[in-house]
Order: C-alpha cells, then sequence, then structure tokens
C-alpha cells in the first residue's frame, strides 16, 4: 500500500492511493461515515499498529467503493496538497553516515567508518515531494544532494535484537538529504550543514513493508535537471537496514514515525570534477524502485 499525507479544503489529511488512479481515498471521511470510531488522525498515529492498520485502511477503501457515495471519498492529486508522508517525526531525523563504501571513497578522507556514523536532521528540515525549496543563500555556496532510501519506524522499541528488526518497520519511503557542504567542514560537524530547513524531504509515499520484502534489492537514481549524478541499488548498503536498527535501539528508543535515512550511494556534486552544487531554478528527482520519484525545485 502506498500511503501520502495532504491537505485537502485547509485540512490535512491521509490516505491510501487509489488503485491505478492519480488519486487518494479520504480515510478519515470514510470512517466517519461508516461509523468507525476514534480512527487515526494521521499516519504517524496510526503506524504504531503495523500491518492491522494497514488492514484497517484496506477495509475502508473497500466500504468506500461499495458506498453510493463513493467518488465524493477520493480526490485526484491535482486537487490536493502533498505534504511529508510523516510532516513531524517524534524526535530528530535519525541517519546514516557514508553507508556506501563507494559514497565514503568519493568523499576522501578514511573511508568508510568501523562503527556506524549517525548524525541527525531537526523535523523543521523536512519537507514533501514537489515542494519548492531555497538553495539558502547566504548561508551555503555548497548545497549538495544525497538520495537515499528511508526507513519508517512502526512499533520501534529499545534493544530491538537483529532477527526482529524488520519486525520494527512500518514501511519505506525516499529522501534528499540535502547536505551544506562548506557548513559541514567549516564547523567541524554535521548537524548544522545537514538541518537547514527544508534540508530533507521525504516522499511521495510510505510504502508499507509488505510490498517491499527485500529492501535490499532496489535501484535508486538520483538526477539533477535530468542528468543521471547517482545510480546506485540499496544492495551496496555496508551495514544492512537490520543491523541499523539492532544497533541504533541500543542507545535511543525507536518510537512510531521515526524515520531512518540509510545512506547515499556515489555521485554527490561535491565528488564532481568540478564539485557541481545546486543553483536556483535546479530540479532534483530521487527515484527508488517500487516507492516512485521525490521531485524538488530550489529557488
Amino acid at each position: 500500500m502506498k500511503l501520502l499525507s495532504f491537505k485537502y479544503d485547509g485540512k490535512t489529511l491521509f490516505g491510501p492511493k487509489v488503485k491505478k488512479e492519480e488519486a487518494v481515498w479520504d480515510v478519515q471521511k470514510i470512517a466517519a461515515a461508516v461509523g468507525v470510531q476514534n480512527f487515526p488522525a494521521s499516519i504517524a498515529e496510526g503506524v504504531a499498529g503495523g500491518m492491522d492498520f494497514v488492514e484497517k485502511i484496506r477495509a475502508l477503501c473497500e466500504q468506500a467503493r461499495a458506498h453510493e457515495d463513493a467518488e465524493t471519498f477520493k480526490y485526484s492529486y491535482e486537487a490536493i496538497e502533498w505534504l511529508a508522508p510523516i510532516p513531524r517525526t517524534p524526535k530528530n531525523i535519525l541517519c546514516v553516515g557514508k553507508n556506501y563504501a563507494d559514497h565514503a571513497s568519493e568523499m576522501g578522507g578514511e573511508g568508510a567508518p568501523e562503527k556506524m556514523m549517525i548524525f541527525t536532521k531537526a523535523h523543521t528540515a523536512i519537507a514533501a515531494d514537489e515542494q519548492k525549496l531555497s538553495v539558502h543563500e547566504g548561508v551555503t555556496s555548497q548545497l549538495d544532494y544525497e538520495g537515499e532510501l528511508a526507513v519508517v519506524i512502526g512499533k520501534g522499541g529499545r534493544n530491538i535484537p537483529k532477527q526482529m528488526a524488520y519486525d520494527a518497520v512500518f514501511g519505506y519511503t525516499i529522501a534528499n538529504d540535502l547536505t551544506a557542504r562548506d557548513l559541514q567542514a567549516e564547523r567541524k560537524q554535521f548537524f548544522l550543514g545537514k538541518t537547514l530547513d527544508g534540508s530533507c524531504p521525504l516522499g511521495p509515499y510510505i510504502v508499507t513493508k509488505d510490498e517491499i520484502p527485500n529492501p535490499h534489492n532496489l535501484s535508486i537514481v538520483t538526477k539533477v535537471n535530468d542528468e543521471v549524478r547517482q545510480n546506485g541499488n540499496t544492495g551496496s548498503m555496508i551495514i544492512p537496514i537490520d543491523e541499523i536498527i539492532a544497533e541504533l535501539s541500543k542507545f535511543v528508543t525507536l518510537e512510531p514515525g521515526d524515520v531512518i535515512l540509510t545512506g547515499t550511494p556515489a555521485g554527490v556534486g561535491k565528488a564532481m570534477n568540478p564539485p557541481s552544487y545546486l543553483k536556483a531554478g535546479d530540479t532534483v528527482k530521487v527515484s527508488v524502485e517500487g516507492i516512485g520519484t521525490l521531485v524538488n525545485y530550489f529557488e
């Protein structure tokens, strides 16, 4: 199932993509029409229910299709404003650095770290598919892209064993880990260079984990103005998702709605000769197999 968050008629809503249509079901409206009480108000509120939450949504959509007012329960993509599927995470977005050997190599230095490298991005960095984003002129002159697969936590927990890690996952989405390289270098730490407002677009959907049984065999492609810059595969991660979850949860409780960025393959702007950073007028598209394409415009 592909789930998205959106605004319609001034309200923040969510629902699944309508099969074979460029439209979304308003599951809250359906729930009210068929008398379902206390239905989650957002994806973030519902993900703790895991696949039970997904099955409830499927049941509501079946009821909607059979309802005499079926057409009033769905909206075309043209009628909605897209939001990030998780518009606000419970804590900072958790990010794994240098998790592809080719990217670690192109960034120079000592290459891939011996232990998992973690940094975070503030929730104010979250942006949506199709959103116009600032290049932050005056703050940075080296804004770079990093296309990534992102994990959305469902049940979560602390000290999660590796063999149970995927039980904690609700689904997957796409992220662009936008990075101010000059700030990252000047400040000798990642946070300010990684967390500028709008520097973590997510979307367009969360795809539930039942539709991606193997998240380590997905193509990941980033284009800048339709030029392919990154062309990798999630199978090249140094630390796989189950190990990431197990290791992270030793130190911090993973909560429903948390988002983990899993690293980026080679091809970032900094590594080009000469380096090529984002500028006003650029369009960046990040595509992950089985999920879709995240698109943002820079101004």
